[in-house]
């Protein structure tokens, strides 16, 4: 295990930590130290495969389930972390959901769904976890290199959302700036997920690395927004994306 990143006895919550990004950042803030409670939505064997995953690493495990669009499940995973925990010290908010279609086919159902968990589900997970976190704390929010390039039809809405959780990060930054809590935006590329498998063949001529991101890749950068070392950015949205929005 290793302990460079300094978060041995922190505590870490990763909304929608159960496959994907999430869950390969919640495996690596366990081997950095930390404990980590994972939520989920609807596949409960995958959150117990993150979990056993961080029990591997000596660590401790814990599965929630929690939609991020509903905000008393939210404040209800908060509460529990705490509860088992005794704190929280890092938040990382993963959730979202893709829907394509182009200006003539979005319905206003998709709409509002990715509305409701890409920007109204993170703000509610960050409000939700920022009145428990301890002060000198982390928010670590999961956004897109689809709020610089989009790129490719049918991504408008997904666009939008990934763009206002940018906005969003600077302005909370401000807001808990006076209790040393740090809130920082990753803007991953194309990464090997469940959410983009379909995807990645025909978006990789436009990656100038002509690869897509292992979610190992984007969980490095969590490890390192989680730690001391970064204490001093806050408000920032940080691109790996492997030149794609050059």
């Amino acid at each position: 295990m290793s302990e460079n990143r300094g978060l041995t006895g922190k505590i870490a919550i990763v909304f929608g930590g159960s496959r994907g990004i999430g869950a390969a950042a919640a495996r690596r803030l366990a081997r950095e130290g930390a404990d980590v409670a994972v939520t989920y939505v609807s596949m409960p064997e995958r959150a117990a495969d993150t979990v056993a995953a961080i029990k591997a690493t000596g660590r401790t495990g814990l599965a929630i389930k929690a939609d991020s669009a509903d905000p008393a499940a939210i404040k209800a995973a908060v509460a529990q972390t705490v509860e088992h925990f005794g704190k929280l010290d890092i938040a990382v908010v993963n959730a979202g959901i893709l829907l394509r279609g182009d200006v003539a086919s979005v319905s206003v159902e998709g709409l509002d769904r990715m509305l409701n968990v890409n920007v109204r589900g993170v703000f509610l997970a960050i409000q939700a976890a920022a009145a428990r976190l301890s002060d000198g704390g982390r928010i670590i929010t999961i956004g897109s290199n689809t709020a610089v390039r989009s790129g490719y039809p049918g991504s408008s809405v997904y666009s939008m959302t990934k763009a206002a959780v940018a906005v969003m990060v600077k302005g909370i930054a401000v807001d808990l700036a006076s209790r040393a809590i740090t809130v920082n935006n990753i803007q991953p590329g194309p990464t090997v997920t469940d959410m983009t498998v379909d995807l990645i063949e025909a978006i990789k001529p436009l990656i100038p690395l002509k690869r897509a991101a292992d979610p190992d890749e984007i969980a490095g950068l969590v490890a390192y927004l989680a730690s001391k070392e970064s204490g001093y950015m806050t408000g920032s949205s940080l691109t790996i994306d492997g030149g794609m929005a050059l």
